[in-house]
């Protein structure tokens, strides 16, 4: 099993304070023979006649020296992640965690932009002091 990411305490705390569920502390695909971590899944009940809304939060933490090779990396696990979800559990909606000063540094700037537009990125961008979510993309 992976290590936890940094933030994975404050993510979690903070999807938890948003009236999540915690389901999958982490969540666990396996596509073949190869095992797979998504670092969070998590439910939320809707109104009555919508049923559950489930997600898979993967979190990065964006701390390398190379904040391109870091965006890069998270792409890359995502786009992966997303395709074995999909298969998997179609029901469950994968979502990149970032910090709030990652998103305005890096999702808020055109390779960002272009990035969310073309590659149908879903973020979930949080405040690691107050542990709270800022800001749902889409």
């Amino acid at each position: 099993m992976p290590a936890r990411d940094i933030y994975h305490d404050a993510v979690k705390n903070a999807l938890l304070k948003d009236s999540w569920t915690i389901t999958d502390d982490p969540l666990h695909l396996k596509w073949g023979q190869k095992d797979m971590y998504v670092d969070l899944g998590a439910q939320r009940l809707l109104a009555a006649e919508q049923g559950n809304k489930k997600i898979a939060v993967e979190i990065k933490s964006f701390m390398s020296p190379s904040e391109m090779q870091d965006l890069k990396d998270a792409i890359g696990g995502f786009v992966m992640y997303r395709a074995v979800i999909g298969r998997l559990e179609p029901e469950r909606t994968l979502y990149l965690a970032v910090r709030d000063n990652i998103f305005t540094a890096l999702f808020e700037e055109p390779i960002g932009k272009l990035l969310i537009e073309t590659e149908n990125l879903y973020l979930v961008v949080f405040n690691p002091n107050s542990e709270t979510i800022v800001q749902w993309i889409p």
